[in-house]
Protein backbone atom coordinates (compact mmCIF):
# COMPACT_ATOMS: atom_id res chain seq x y z
CA UNK A 1 0.00 0.00 0.00
CA UNK A 2 0.61 3.64 -0.43
CA UNK A 3 2.06 3.41 3.44
CA UNK A 4 4.33 0.55 2.72
CA UNK A 5 6.03 2.89 -0.43
CA UNK A 6 7.05 5.24 1.78
CA UNK A 7 8.91 3.05 4.32
CA UNK A 8 10.57 1.91 1.39
CA UNK A 9 11.70 5.16 0.00
CA UNK A 10 12.55 6.73 3.24
CA UNK A 11 14.72 3.21 4.00
CA UNK A 12 16.56 3.60 0.98
CA UNK A 13 17.05 7.52 1.04
CA UNK A 14 18.37 6.76 4.61
CA UNK A 15 20.51 3.83 3.32
CA UNK A 16 22.28 5.76 1.34
CA UNK A 17 22.34 9.10 3.23
CA UNK A 18 24.82 7.25 5.66
CA UNK A 19 28.55 7.07 5.85
CA UNK A 20 30.70 3.84 4.46
CA UNK A 21 32.02 3.31 7.97
CA UNK A 22 28.68 2.59 9.47
CA UNK A 23 27.38 0.51 6.24
CA UNK A 24 27.98 -3.48 6.57
CA UNK A 25 28.89 -5.37 4.32
CA UNK A 26 25.52 -5.77 2.34
CA UNK A 27 25.29 -2.46 2.26
CA UNK A 28 28.62 -1.51 0.36
CA UNK A 29 28.35 -3.97 -2.21
CA UNK A 30 25.19 -2.22 -3.25
CA UNK A 31 26.69 1.43 -2.46
CA UNK A 32 29.61 -0.20 -5.37
CA UNK A 33 27.15 -1.29 -7.64
CA UNK A 34 26.72 1.81 -10.47
CA UNK A 35 23.43 2.11 -9.91
CA UNK A 36 20.63 1.08 -7.18
CA UNK A 37 18.72 0.28 -9.47
CA UNK A 38 21.19 -1.86 -12.19
CA UNK A 39 21.68 -3.65 -8.70
CA UNK A 40 18.51 -4.82 -8.31
CA UNK A 41 17.76 -6.24 -11.77
CA UNK A 42 21.19 -7.58 -12.23
CA UNK A 43 19.90 -9.77 -8.85
CA UNK A 44 17.26 -10.76 -10.25
CA UNK A 45 18.43 -12.25 -13.36
CA UNK A 46 20.68 -14.17 -11.37
CA UNK A 47 17.66 -15.82 -8.93
CA UNK A 48 17.68 -19.38 -9.04
CA UNK A 49 16.06 -22.12 -6.79
CA UNK A 50 18.11 -24.95 -6.22
CA UNK A 51 17.26 -28.40 -4.06
CA UNK A 52 19.91 -29.02 -1.07
CA UNK A 53 20.21 -32.38 0.03
CA UNK A 54 21.89 -32.70 3.39
CA UNK A 55 22.50 -36.60 4.63
CA UNK A 56 23.35 -37.82 8.37
CA UNK A 57 25.99 -40.33 8.31
CA UNK A 58 26.54 -43.35 11.04
CA UNK A 59 29.72 -42.50 13.10
CA UNK A 60 31.67 -45.58 11.20
CA UNK A 61 31.32 -44.51 7.53
CA UNK A 62 34.27 -45.00 6.85
CA UNK A 63 34.50 -48.89 8.05
CA UNK A 64 30.96 -49.63 6.49
CA UNK A 65 31.00 -47.58 3.37
CA UNK A 66 32.90 -49.51 0.96
CA UNK A 67 30.60 -52.04 -0.40
CA UNK A 68 28.27 -49.30 -1.43
CA UNK A 69 30.87 -46.28 -2.15
CA UNK A 70 31.12 -47.00 -5.85
CA UNK A 71 27.48 -47.09 -6.77
CA UNK A 72 26.84 -43.81 -4.59
CA UNK A 73 29.39 -42.30 -6.60
CA UNK A 74 28.52 -43.43 -9.99
CA UNK A 75 24.47 -42.10 -8.97
CA UNK A 76 26.18 -39.01 -8.19
CA UNK A 77 28.02 -38.70 -11.38
CA UNK A 78 25.43 -39.13 -13.81
CA UNK A 79 23.05 -36.69 -12.41
CA UNK A 80 26.37 -34.37 -12.61
CA UNK A 81 26.30 -35.21 -16.32
CA UNK A 82 22.76 -34.93 -16.66
CA UNK A 83 22.79 -31.35 -15.45
CA UNK A 84 20.61 -32.14 -12.59
CA UNK A 85 23.22 -32.20 -9.91
CA UNK A 86 25.33 -29.50 -9.05
CA UNK A 87 28.12 -30.57 -6.82
CA UNK A 88 28.01 -32.91 -3.68
CA UNK A 89 30.37 -34.07 -0.84
CA UNK A 90 31.14 -35.16 2.45
CA UNK A 91 30.36 -32.18 5.46
CA UNK A 92 32.15 -32.09 9.02
CA UNK A 93 33.95 -29.70 11.01
CA UNK A 94 36.58 -28.16 9.92
CA UNK A 95 39.90 -30.15 9.81
CA UNK A 96 37.15 -33.08 9.86
CA UNK A 97 39.24 -36.91 9.48
CA UNK A 98 35.32 -38.63 9.59
CA UNK A 99 32.71 -36.64 7.89
CA UNK A 100 29.17 -36.35 9.93
CA UNK A 101 27.16 -36.19 6.32
CA UNK A 102 26.85 -34.45 2.66
CA UNK A 103 25.83 -31.93 1.11
CA UNK A 104 24.59 -32.23 -2.29
CA UNK A 105 23.00 -29.23 -4.42
CA UNK A 106 20.64 -30.04 -7.48
CA UNK A 107 18.62 -28.27 -9.97
CA UNK A 108 15.39 -29.33 -9.36
CA UNK A 109 13.63 -31.37 -6.31
CA UNK A 110 12.58 -34.58 -8.26
CA UNK A 111 16.67 -35.27 -8.81
CA UNK A 112 16.93 -34.63 -5.35
CA UNK A 113 14.07 -37.13 -4.11
CA UNK A 114 15.60 -39.65 -6.98
CA UNK A 115 18.62 -39.35 -6.05
CA UNK A 116 17.71 -40.40 -2.28
CA UNK A 117 15.43 -43.46 -3.72
CA UNK A 118 17.87 -44.97 -5.77
CA UNK A 119 21.29 -44.29 -3.54
CA UNK A 120 22.69 -47.56 -2.32
CA UNK A 121 23.89 -45.21 0.99
CA UNK A 122 20.64 -45.44 1.61
CA UNK A 123 19.80 -48.65 0.77
CA UNK A 124 22.52 -49.87 2.89
CA UNK A 125 21.93 -47.93 5.84
CA UNK A 126 24.81 -45.52 5.58
CA UNK A 127 22.49 -42.64 5.77
CA UNK A 128 20.54 -41.51 9.09
CA UNK A 129 18.67 -38.93 7.78
CA UNK A 130 17.74 -36.57 4.95
CA UNK A 131 16.61 -33.39 4.30
CA UNK A 132 15.52 -31.70 1.20
CA UNK A 133 15.44 -27.78 1.52
CA UNK A 134 14.75 -25.49 -1.32
CA UNK A 135 17.53 -23.02 -1.53
CA UNK A 136 16.58 -19.20 -3.38
CA UNK A 137 19.68 -18.06 -4.99
CA UNK A 138 20.04 -14.15 -4.71
CA UNK A 139 23.64 -13.62 -5.09
CA UNK A 140 26.44 -15.72 -6.93
CA UNK A 141 29.71 -15.45 -8.95
CA UNK A 142 28.71 -14.50 -12.56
Amino acid sequence: GKHRKSLDFSFTSTMWGLGIASLGRVSITALLASSPKRQISSTTALGATRYLLSYDYIPDVLEKRGPFREGHLGLAKQLIEDGKCLSGGPTGEPGMEVPKGALFIFTDEESAKGFVEDDPYVSGGIVTAHRIEEWNVVVEKE
